[in-house]
């Protein structure tokens, strides 16, 4: 143990290309799902930006109506109260009735309030030096109008002939140039509105053929991209369904040789018997010795596969209920013994006797841990020692946990293949070449179970000096049963 632990530890300075290898493993895994998340992070953005795009001209309407439209609806309205002015005037002059004249001055007086106000309005609201300039100069003229208008209207209201010709004499000389000023006033006012709201038009339309530009852009782009994405899709998935099938024919291939050597062997060995080459007792036992081992290699396979099936379709059921861990790795060890033994494997055993039972299905629990020894004693390598280990933890909330770790001193895993051994029917390149036989089933498997118990599988390893496969398990009390959560089987 102390051995895999410095070694862990050594692995450390590597850390960061480890990460960038598991980041890749990672990101090739998940491609697809990657770039359907990038398609929707794009229409997100264009939508936003076509969001953003429309307040903008919105904003710029608004600004237009406001400055302009309005600006123009208001002059309009202080023409009509100045022609109201000049109007009311006009007939308190042209009427002999002194109870009009007074009507007609307090209608006239009463408009030019209303203008007065409306050109305070207008000087308040605008900024640019020249409006200023116009504001003002209408303010004056208009204030020396209103001068000549109340003259006007007191000479009418004195009612003596004299005075009406008189107030006409001033309208005319005074009164009517002066209002001409106003009304040119307004008019270049109206106009110098006329002239914003042309330019804010302009603005608008300029604004409007960048948006339709920006948006025909950005939706060829939008239509690239998702193009593209689903071509990349499904490339994806075209090399992950050559990858699944060469995977599956390696397995063929693999299964095909396992259970090609017992059978030929076990063929043999039945064969001689029956035609009387093995007639002593010693070579029969010797002979029947060798089918055992050999249908039983049949056995486990068959078993594994399928198991394998079985999970994957989630057809099993499991009962939960609390476990000791001394007695989940007695029948494991004795379930292995054999092949240990044969292997010429010795496996050295160490269980904390204080560990709390942990929550599984026996059967499927020993299971997990079996292929795990199997693999330890199987790429073992030239230092055929393993040692299993059981002792308490916490899981990575803080829960409290069992671990049963197995470990070996054999050829080790690398460790971009880590998140692969995992996969079903995968088998690394060097196990290969190294012509050591399996389905790679076995590791699947005890990771689909390992999860039906709420439990997970870890893996520390280095090549050339080993691995060790930790099973993590909930820690349960004596009183809790079955769990339905855990009934069905369907990982993978």
């Amino acid at each position: 143990m102390s051995q895999v632990v410095n070694d862990e530890r050594a692995t450390q300075g590597s850390w960061g290309g480890h990460l960038a290898k598991s980041v890749s493993g990672l990101v090739a895994r998940h491609s697809s799902s990657l770039l359907l998340f990038m398609v929707l992070c794009v229409v997100v953005g264009v939508g936003a930006f076509m969001i953003g795009d429309l307040h903008t001209a919105s904003v710029q309407v608004q600004k237009m109506y406001a400055g302009s439209v309005q600006g123009l609806r208001r002059i309009g309205e202080l023409q009509y109260e100045a022609q109201e002015t000049r109007r009311s005037t006009l007939y308190a002059l042209t009427t002999n009735d002194s109870n009009l004249q007074v009507e007609y001055a307090d209608q006239s007086r009463e408009a030019d309030k209303l203008v007065a106000d409306g050109i305070a309005q207008y000087l308040a609201e605008e900024r640019a030096p020249r409006e200023i300039e116009v504001g003002k100069r209408l303010q004056r003229d208009w204030a020396a109008y209103l001068k000549v208008r109340d003259e006007v209207l007191a000479s009418i209201l004195e009612g003596s002939p004299r005075s009406i010709k008189e107030a006409v004499d001033l309208d005319l000389s005074g009164g009517v140039p002066s209002f001409d000023r106003v009304r040119q006033d307004l008019e270049e006012v109206k106009r110098l509105y006329d002239e914003q709201a042309t330019e804010q038009r302009t603005l608008v339309d300029a604004s409007s053929r960048r948006s339709v530009i920006r948006l025909m852009g950005v939706l060829v782009f939008t239509l690239m991209f998702a193009s593209a994405s689903v071509w990349a899709i499904q490339r994806s998935k075209m090399q992950n369904a050559m990858r699944l099938a060469k995977l599956q024919m390696d397995f063929v291939a693999s299964v095909s040789h396992e259970l090609r050597t017992p059978l030929a062997v076990i063929s043999a060995s039945a064969q001689n018997i029956a035609d009387g080459v093995v007639d002593e007792r010693k070579q029969l036992a010797k002979y029947g010795s060798v089918i055992r081992h050999h249908s039983r290699q049949l056995t486990e396979l068959v078993n594994q596969i399928l198991l394998f099936a079985s999970t994957h379709e989630g057809r099993n059921r499991y009962v939960v209920r609390p476990l000791q861990v001394q007695e989940v790795i007695g029948a494991v060890l004795k379930n292995t013994q054999e092949l240990a033994e044969e292997a010429g494997v010795a496996v050295e055993e160490h269980v904390d006797p204080k560990l709390p039972p942990v929550m599984g299905d026996f059967s499927a629990v020993s299971q997990c841990l079996q292929n795990l020894v199997v693999n330890a004693v199987k790429y073992g390598g030239t230092n055929p020692k393993i040692a299993i280990r059981a002792f308490g933890g916490n899981g990575e909330a803080g829960e409290e946990e069992v671990h049963i770790s197995v470990e070996d001193h054999g050829i080790g895993i690398d460790a971009a293949e880590l998140e692969q051994i995992f996969e079903p029917f995968y088998r690394s390149p060097v196990v290969t070449a190294a012509q050591i036989h399996g389905t790679g089933l076995g590791l699947p498997l005890a990771k689909s179970i390992a999860e039906a118990m709420h439990g997970r599988i870890s893996v520390v390893s280095k090549v050339g000096v080993g691995s060790r496969f930790t099973l993590h398990l909930p820690a349960g009390k004596v009183e809790q049963t079955e769990t339905p959560e855990a009934q069905r089987v369907g990982q993978s």
